[in-house]
């Protein structure tokens, strides 16, 4: 009889020759467990997902509870369905008033394909401006938004009219114009290393795409939630986008993404043509249902209010000479070594002794750490001493 790993290897799609091929058989809190019990800490969120930690009690409930009431039950847009409604009226009070309706999507990439083309239809134009080093996801338009070509440039040809310019570089602002449908943003980069943006720039930014009526998309799917110590990354700027786009931790485990507007940009869908955009499965209300409980446990806990000294703990017990830099906000660094190969080794030997990390995908020698928010201050230490160790190991023999 085949193994499960020979299984998920012969007939599970592959998209590298050398998956982890870690098998877990259950998940709690900041913890993953093995089939012979053993613990791994999650020191990476299941990439910027479990905010909560695996399997919170409140959103498991939840996601229960809704199951006994119903599951799909129409495509998006047409029954008023409580978990939509309920989910999409807590969002909105959390943000500012001009990002007052809410498109929910099944994932992140699905809802940078909403955003763009809402923009293209609200503005009538068509030129994108998006910027180097970016990811937005792996569909077509979200990888024509993508700024590094090593990952694009088999799949061509993709969107036309899109142009790329710089992070924090002022005079680039000028190239957008008056054709220019959007700029798309992360808030703060994350595959290419966490690169915070300057607050000025920020500034700048959102006054020249009003200044000539381009619409400013921010991509806060890795960065909303808490991560970087404040409910949405663009608070940190006091900027507001035009369009806001949300994802992974959003459905507390389960998938859900939204794009947030205006009701008015967003009325663009509604005519010439009419269902301007479509989702089956968007906002099925088993992950509402579980994104609604996932945003009320972060906020009645005041998790936020602690991110900024977990922060401060990883940058004071995460010392070693070989780090050359800890980029990043709140819970969403990166940590800098000489080259890709140090860190592979590095961050295999922590997986190796219980702690899971990884690296970015235009950013190969930082190490991702973006731990559930509820990490205990005495677990960080603890992952920050094996992270120490493992890097004390290869430094010594290269």
């Amino acid at each position: 009889m085949l193994t499960l790993r020979q299984l998920f290897l012969n007939n599970n799609a592959q998209t590298t020759h050398f998956p982890l091929l870690l098998e877990f058989e259950w998940a709690k809190g900041i913890y993953i467990y093995d089939e012979a019990g053993k613990a791994y800490t999650d020191l990476i969120s299941g990439i910027g997902v479990s905010n909560l930690g695996h399997s919170n009690p409140k959103v498991v409930q939840a996601v229960k509870d809704q199951v006994d009431k119903y599951m799909h039950l129409m495509v998006y847009g047409e029954y008023v369905q409580t978990p939509q409604v309920r989910f999409a009226e807590k969002l909105v009070s959390t943000l500012p008033k001009a990002l007052n309706s809410v498109y929910f999507t099944n994932s992140g990439a699905e809802a940078v394909e909403g955003a763009l083309k809402l923009a293209k239809r609200f503005t009538g134009r068509q030129q994108i401006i998006a910027f180097s080093g970016s990811y937005h996801g792996s569909t077509h338009g979200a990888l024509s938004v993508m700024g590094n070509e090593e990952y694009k440039q088999a799949y061509r040809p993709l969107l036309p009219g899109v142009s790329f310019i710089d992070l924090n570089n002022l005079p680039q602002l000028e190239l957008i114009t008056e054709q220019t449908a959007c700029v798309i943003l992360e808030t703060i980069q994350g595959e290419a290393g966490i690169r915070v943006p300057d607050v000025a720039y920020m500034h700048a930014l959102r006054k020249r795409c009003t200044d000539v009526g381009a619409l400013l998309i921010l991509d806060e799917i890795q960065a909303a939630f808490g991560r970087t110590g404040k409910l949405f990354a663009f608070e940190h700027f006091d900027i507001v986008p035009d369009i806001l786009l949300l994802a992974k931790a959003l459905g507390g485990g389960m998938p859900v993404g939204a794009f947030v507007s205006s009701v008015n940009i967003m009325s663009a869908f509604k005519e010439n043509p009419i269902l301007g955009h479509i989702t089956t499965f968007g906002g099925h209300p088993v992950c509402c249902a579980a994104g609604l409980a996932a945003l009320d446990v972060l906020l009645s806990e005041k998790l936020i209010d602690q991110v900024a000294e977990k922060e401060a703990i990883i940058r004071k017990h995460l010392i070693h000479p070989a780090i050359k830099r800890i980029r990043g906000k709140g819970l969403m660094l990166a940590v800098e070594f000489e080259s890709f190969e140090l860190n592979k080794k590095i961050i295999d030997t922590c997986i190796e002794n219980g702690v899971i990390t990884d690296w970015f995908l235009h950013c190969n020698n930082s190490m991702r750490l973006a731990p559930p928010l509820v990490i205990t201050d005495q677990q960080l230490i603890h992952a920050c001493n094996i992270i120490n160790n493992a890097i004390d190991i290869h430094t010594v023999t290269t």
